[in-house]
């Protein structure tokens, strides 16, 4: 694979992610997946979706789990839905990440991601100490099939996501850089958090965002913008990867969804913005 290949985050089955053949079309050569829903986690769908992958000589580099009853209508309700940290539904959600890790098997991809939630800040509280316990739990799981699992950053300030990463205290647990997301949540500058978390970044997302007023950072959500439009400063993002050895994807995230047209141009736009940074940079 060509060092700082052009990746996009696209889906099995159209739900999170642009469809498969906006790659296709655009000539991106990698992208990560959104698991599919449980009822097409089958050995038919994932040859199908890998044969579909082949004909367009895409790469799958990543498979990310979601869950029902997940929302980011705001960060409250972010920090209620997402990933395995709700204690109601943990155990149930443990479960289908090791179905998603079973399906990314069956796609020959070695790496499973997610977003684990807002990880409580308490390091001696029973909550923190039972989401390590499922963690390993997943981690071991995961490596029986042969795969690493990566966290998406965003929702823990970049020392707390080190703190938990060294709790959990598995050779195969790694870190899915988001520099948007660090802005996003209002949770620390991202080329600063890059820098700290650098040493377990194995694959990352490029996407852009602007700040919330300063009143509101960790309170209100910031706001996703275009690749180049926002506060990352997507050259020294790059700068900064290549300074601590990063070799793999430059995964481009547009989440707008609902206005198909748009994301598919702005994807695009990103990709020219990455490949002159690429040139520029000397990669």
């Amino acid at each position: 694979m060509q060092k700082w290949a052009i990746g996009v985050f696209a889906s099995v089955d159209a739900g999170l992610g642009v469809h498969l053949d906006v790659a296709k079309e655009l000539g991106i050569s990698t992208v990560q997946v959104h698991s599919p829903h449980q009822h097409t986690r089958t050995p038919e769908v994932a040859q199908a979706f890998l044969q579909r992958c082949r004909e367009a000589g895409i790469t799958v580099t990543c498979v990310f789990g979601g869950f029902d009853g997940e929302s980011y209508a705001d960060i409250a309700t972010t920090a209620r839905t997402v990933g395995l940290v709700p204690e109601a539904t943990r155990a149930a959600r443990v479960q289908e990440m090791k179905e998603i890790s079973d399906f990314a098997k069956l796609l020959g991809v070695g790496c499973v991601g997610l977003h684990i939630g807002f990880v409580p800040e308490d390091r001696q509280g029973t909550s923190y100490k039972s989401l390590l316990e499922v963690t390993r739990d997943l981690l071991d799981h995961v490596k029986a099939n042969g795969q690493n699992l990566h966290l998406e950053t965003g929702q823990e300030s970049a020392d707390h996501l080190l703190e938990f990463i060294h709790d959990v205290d598995r050779d195969n647990l790694f870190i899915n850089f988001d520099p948007a997301n660090m802005i996003l949540y209002g949770n620390g500058d991202p080329i600063e958090a890059l820098k700290k978390v650098g040493h377990l970044v194995r694959s990352v997302h490029c996407k852009d965002a602007k700040w919330a007023a300063p009143d509101q950072r960790g309170k209100g959500w910031g706001t996703e913008v275009a690749l180049g439009d926002g506060d990352v400063g997507m050259e020294t993002y790059l700068r900064t990867l290549l300074s601590l050895g990063y070799t793999g994807p430059l995964t481009i995230e547009r989440e707008i969804a609902h206005d198909r047209v748009q994301q598919k141009t702005d994807i695009g736009q990103a990709q020219r913005l990455l490949e002159s940074l690429r040139t520029k940079i000397g990669v």
